[in-house]
Parts: C-alpha cells; structure tokens; sequence
C-alpha cells in the first residue's frame, strides 16, 4: 500500500507506515548508550507502572552498543540472538515507500549473548539506512533452527526497485539461513510478492515486502511479511505459500470520516495450543487501542484472540503459556512519546502490565528459560540500542 506520510486521505502502505513510526521513535528517543489459553477477556485488568517496571521488578542491562536491535530468541545452551538492522551504508541507494532515500551497507549483524558476554556471530548482512539513521531496515528478527540461525531481511517497498541495489541488494526481502559466519538466501519472499500480492484487490494496497518476523516450522519457516499484510510458509527448497492474509478495515481519521487502515502484522508465536498468534501494528492513523492479536488454528481463518492494544512490535509466549505482547509506542506512534510497554495477558483472560518506564522503543521480547523476559530495547538507534532483562 502506497500512503502520503501523515495524509489522512493518503494510500498508507503497510511497511512505510512501519517506518514512519520508527522515525518517529528516533527523534523522539535521547541519544544514550494441557489445554490451551482462553480467549482473553474484553477489558482486562491493566497494572500500574513502578520506575523500572511494575513494582517487585528489575531491569538489568545485559547487551549494549547494539545497532537498531529488532527480534531476539533463545537457541541452544541458552543462547539468546538478537537480530540488528545495521546502519545502512553508503549506496547503492533507492526511494522509499515515503519519498525517503534508502542506502545499502553491509552493516546487519546477529549478536550472541551469553555468559561468556556478547559477541557478533553473523556479520555483513544488508541493512538499508537513511543518510540521517532515523530509518533503518534490515535484520529484523532471527531464530535457531536445524542446520543455523533463520534472519528476514527487510526492504519496507515495492520489490521492483530491488534491482536498483545491485547484486549487493540480492538478499534484500528474502529469508536467510545463517551457519557459522556464512549466510546465504534460501527464500525470495520479495519474488513471492512481486508474482502473487496476495492482499491485492483491498484498499491502498499494491506490491510491498516487509520480511519482519519468523518461526521456525519443521524442516521450513513461517515468516510474516508487514508490507504485504501476510504470513507466508517456507517449505525445504525456498518454496512459499501464503499462510493467511490480515484485512484492511475502515477506522476514524483524523480529518473526521472514515479511512482504510492497513493490519501491518508484525510477529508470530505458535501457543502451547498448537495455534499460531500474530501481533499487529496497525498502519496510519495508528489509533490508541486498536491494535490485535490474532489466533489461527489449521483450516481456518485468523480470528481476534486479544485486543486493545497499541502499536505490536512482537509477541511470544512465556513457559507458563502465558501471552507476552509488546508495545513500540504505548501512547501511539505519533504520540511523540517513545514509551513503550510490555504485557501480559493471562491463562484467565486478564492482563498484566509487566514493564513501561525504561522501555524506549522496545521492538523484541523473549521469554527466558531462566523465566525471565528479555527485551530489545531503544530499536531504533544505531550504536546505543541495548538487551533488557526484566525479572521479579
């Protein structure tokens, strides 16, 4: 979808709405260093926030130094990897969905942190930037699978103006499996795209890949792409297909009336069910409380498992079954607040709030085997973003 940034009668394409909203976290942000869950109720209860946290809870800083940190998951012995988008590079360039200038570098990292500290074990992924850094795409979540480390790389705009990069754009909006330091592409999801836009037909939309999210399935992966509105399944061989599309649905504007809003989903975490959630961000106007979690069970069509929430930036499940739901922008993204917020809903329904102070921008979370819940934090900036752990 293609939309004027800020223009409430403008088309809103899923992946500029996404940037919009990271660049609005930039400036915004100091430049620092059984049986399955149950529906959740309609109005849980939310916690209040005690510096730091909700009261009994601690943050620590565990990583630092990081640029623009995005997912993070636990592999084997504990390991936790964090995917960094980098800080783009000098060219070739390309005009983003919002009339922005993109730079190509191989800036793109996974870092691995453990007790031994943190290090970087992938290296020289794509990472596209704005010549300012308020805007950086690229490595945006990575999980362990069989044989290495699963890394979308994100391209935020219509993969015809990929081939503007030149070779060195060739695994821009596609799936890469990373073993040892060697990486290599083994899906075009910005082909994919390109051939099928599957959300095409609704309003606004047109072809756009935002690679932003994966999961490991069996011997593939599912990979939900925010630009297309879409979760697609990679088979063995780089084969795709589209798991489930996210409807546009009509919301106030700004204006007065009524304007398509784009889902933007953004995460997946399969439950102790079986079933997959995914988290939403919603595109522009990017209302307060209109974001959801959806649950799909095989054979049927995405339903809402949890609403009300604001912005989704990720979501996953603790070791008690329990939903974690992280919020880029509690107060919304063009709230000029770069607060973000940590939830928790309950096996009954209710919700807890887990974190909000300290959270700046936050774009991933993981549930520990340690039971406790690790956070990227500051997403959004080159060289000062960090790893929280939050317990209690």
């Amino acid at each position: 979808m293609r939309a004027a940034r800020g223009r409430p009668g403008g088309r809103a394409l899923p992946a500029a709405a996404f940037a919009v909203g990271l660049a609005f976290a930039v400036t915004a942000v100091p430049a620092a260093a059984g049986s399955g869950p149950r529906p959740a109720a309609p109005h849980g209860s939310i916690g209040q926030a005690a510096p730091g946290g909700t009261a009994g809870r601690a943050m620590t800083v565990i990583a630092s130094g990081l640029d623009n940190p995005r997912g993070l998951s636990f592999g084997p012995g504990g390991v936790l990897y964090v995917a960094e988008a980098g800080r783009g590079g000098p060219g070739p360039c390309i005009v983003g969905a919002q009339n922005q200038t993109f730079c190509l570098g191989p800036t793109g990292a996974v870092t691995a942190v453990s007790k031994a500290g943190q290090h970087r074990v992938v290296t020289g992924l794509p990472s596209l930037g704005t010549p300012d850094l308020s805007e950086v795409l690229g490595a945006h979540d990575v999980a362990a699978a069989r044989g290495g480390l699963l890394i979308p790389i994100g391209l935020g705009t219509d993969p015809a103006r990929r081939a503007q990069l030149g070779p060195g754009g060739a695994a821009v909006a596609t799936l890469v499996k990373a073993s040892g330091k060697r990486w290599r592409s083994v899906a075009d999801l910005g082909a994919y795209e390109a051939a099928h836009d599957p959300d095409q037909g609704r309003p606004g939309t047109g072809p756009d890949s935002q690679p932003y999210a994966v999961l490991p399935d069996g011997a593939g992966a599912l990979v939900v792409d925010a630009g297309a509105n879409d979760l697609l399944r990679v088979r063995p061989g780089g084969r795709i297909s589209t798991v489930a599309v996210f409807d546009v649905r009509l919301v106030p504007g700004p204006g007065g009336g009524e304007i398509p809003m784009h889902p933007v989903p953004t995460s997946v975490a399969r439950g102790p069910d079986g079933a997959l959630y995914v988290g939403q961000l919603t595109g522009f106007p990017f209302p307060v409380g209109g974001a959801s979690v959806w649950r799909l069970a095989p054979g049927e069509r995405p339903r809402v498992y949890a609403s009300g929430f604001t912005n989704i930036v990720d979501v996953a499940f603790d070791r008690r079954g329990r939903l974690l739901v992280l919020e880029i922008a509690a107060g919304g993204l063009l709230s000029g607040d770069p607060a973000g917020a940590l939830h928790r809903v309950e096996r009954d329904g209710t919700r807890t709030l887990i974190a909000r102070e300290g959270l700046f921008t936050p774009t991933g979370v993981a549930a520990g085997p340690d039971g406790a819940y690790y956070v990227s934090n500051r997403g959004t900036l080159a060289g000062s973003g960090e790893v929280l752990r939050i317990t209690g």
